[in-house]
């Protein structure tokens, strides 16, 4: 199907090359994204500290009673308190889906351009002093590693590394050969992920979790129980990527569709409006089943288009969470956005 042009939040990013996509990207995610979180605690979202570091006295009036140190106070006599440091290093690990379904674009971002994106938006985010930033990319000829490194030319080397690398092909072109060879799936990336993160921090998953999506949308993905084995630890972001005609068909008259993960073709005729309607109930309900697992697996859903200004969305996003996390103790807070 041709690509259509529509609206973006940076027009002409798709034209340019590799270093000038990168520059425009890092102007873009600075200038909307500068002072609104600058990275000093563990996760987008201001909390407390959780690594024990000791006991001290307790002091009435000021320390709660639920932060006493048993233990100690039943050693010594002496009431205390635990200590916890303060959660200034984050560390984040992101797990980005290269896919064959994410070459597919029809605005002037494709998925993998938005993707990009979305991974520098949360590199500038999460960028300070002793943060962390690693990286585990799913491509066709197996997974690319980025250890943990801190520092601004770590995160514009993993972009640039990003920007530049191959685009997935067709099944047949694939390097997996045998009946049982395959590409690693995102359930293979998040198991590896689960064994790597091993301090608390952040996870970011950007993928479009379409991904082994089962046809009955009673049964769980197979990517599912491992993303909440991950959010009983880390804080977990989901950027779900999409793009426009995934969601509904233009009326264009006969056209060819393809399944970039199998390769398999169908013609339809888009001028049948009854198969348009039937296709948009489809995609509506395909999303509502990925948005339905996601807050099973207990990750906040922040959700992309390709067509729309995705650095105003992540904005917004941060802002929500930020209101929800200053929320007081016992108001509703929502599940994930």
């Amino acid at each position: 199907m041709r690509r259509a042009t529509t609206a973006s939040a940076d027009p002409g990013l798709a034209e340019l090359a590799p270093d000038q996509r990168l520059r425009r990207l890092e102007l873009t995610v600075t200038r909307r994204l500068n002072g609104l979180l600058h990275g000093q605690y563990r996760g987008l979202l201001p909390g407390p500290g959780s690594e024990p570091s000791g006991s001290r006295e307790y002091r009435p009036g000021e320390d709660e009673v639920r932060r006493m140190d048993w233990a100690v106070t039943a050693r010594t006599a002496v009431p205390h308190v635990r200590q916890v440091d303060a959660d200034r290093e984050l560390t984040t690990w992101l797990l980005v889906d290269g896919s064959a379904s994410m070459e597919f674009g029809t605005a002037e971002l494709d998925k993998r351009e938005l993707a990009v994106a979305a991974v520098a938006a949360v590199g500038f985010l999460t960028a300070g002093v002793g943060n962390r930033l690693g990286a585990q990319v799913l491509r066709a000829d197996g997974v690319r590693r980025f250890p943990a490194r801190s520092g601004r030319t770590h995160l514009l080397a993993l972009l640039r590394a990003l920007l530049a690398a191959p685009r997935a092909t067709a099944p047949t072109d694939r390097p997996w050969r045998g009946p049982t060879a395959r590409p690693p799936d995102l359930a293979d990336g998040l198991d590896a992920l689960h064994r790597i993160a091993n301090r608390r921090g952040l996870v970011v998953v950007v993928s479009d979790f379409l991904d082994g999506l089962p046809d009955d949308p009673g049964q769980a993905a197979p990517w599912e129980r491992t993303m909440r084995r991950l959010a009983v630890r880390h804080q977990v972001l989901a950027i779900e990527v999409t793009d426009p005609r995934e969601l509904e068909l233009p009326d264009v008259g006969l056209i060819t569709l393809v399944d970039p993960e199998t390769g398999r073709h169908r013609e339809v005729c888009t001028s049948d409006r009854g198969l348009r309607e039937r296709y948009a109930q489809a995609a509506a309900a395909q999303r509502e089943q990925v948005h339905q697992a996601l807050r099973r697996s207990g990750a906040t859903h922040l959700a992309l288009r390709t067509d729309g200004d995705w650095s105003a969305d992540i904005v917004r996003h941060v802002h929500t969470q930020r209101r929800l996390a200053a929320a007081p103790v016992g108001q509703p807070r929502g599940g994930a956005a």
